[in-house]
């Protein structure tokens, strides 16, 4: 009997940590990926599909970095801010309808990273507040226009408050939420969401690139 109820709370636990962090897909065909051999990325402005309106700035101020980790070569952000600007483009929708050879032509990267942020911010549900961060991604070739990688990573990091009572339960899941919201931790979840989501070595990951010392080690592996 205490062996059934330990199984079972064993499980909860696990199915719990699942639904923290959604695994990515680790079936991706990198062969395009590899003939590509990208070594620069333009990073785009996310498109944004959540309800804060943070969440593009926040989601791109922290995504160059695990590119560039990776072994990329990553256009800096100030530089392609101020490129559209002069040339009178400030929305994500229309940079993203702008064809990959022109992008290419502008810039001059091999790849460009198109991302859409699905899900950024704290929520309150009576007894637990909550932090969500998720985010979709594909890296499309600037030359041609084709799709090199794609991948969605959803974060979720909670509050504990399992002592105190119900009372003690529900005031803290609310302080917790004035706390999340003033403090603003999803820009820290959404780093972590990113990190998880750009860098290279992981299941279903972006490939290393030229200027990582994984590189060559990589070339020389045959891709499920």
């Amino acid at each position: 009997m205490m062996t059934s109820i330990f199984r079972a709370g064993l499980l909860a636990v696990v199915a719990l940590l699942a639904g923290c962090v959604a695994p990515q897909k680790s079936n991706l065909d990198y062969t395009a990926f590899r003939e590509s051999n990208p070594a620069s990325i333009l990073v785009l402005p996310p498109l944004n599909s959540s309800v804060d309106a943070s969440a593009a700035a926040a989601v791109l101020s922290q995504a160059t970095r695990p590119l560039a980790e990776s072994g990329y070569y990553v256009i800096p952000v100030g530089v392609m801010d101020e490129t559209f600007k002069q040339n009178g483009m400030t929305t994500p929708d229309e940079i993203h309808e702008l064809p990959a050879v022109k992008l290419r032509e502008i810039f001059g990267a091999d790849a460009a990273l198109y991302m859409t942020v699905k899900q950024y911010g704290s929520s309150y549900a009576v007894l637990a507040s909550s932090v969500t961060v998720e985010v979709d991604a594909e890296l499309l070739d600037l030359r041609n226009g084709a799709k090199l990688w794609s991948g969605s990573k959803k974060v979720v990091q909670g509050n504990n408050n399992s002592g105190g009572g119900l009372l003690g339960m529900l005031v803290q899941a609310m302080v917790d939420q004035i706390v999340n919201t003033l403090s603003d931790r999803s820009y820290g979840v959404a780093g972590m969401t990113n990190n998880m989501l750009l860098s290279a070595g992981g299941s279903g990951a972006i490939l290393y690139g030229p200027r990582s010392p994984h590189y060559e080690s990589q070339q020389a592996v045959t891709t499920r």
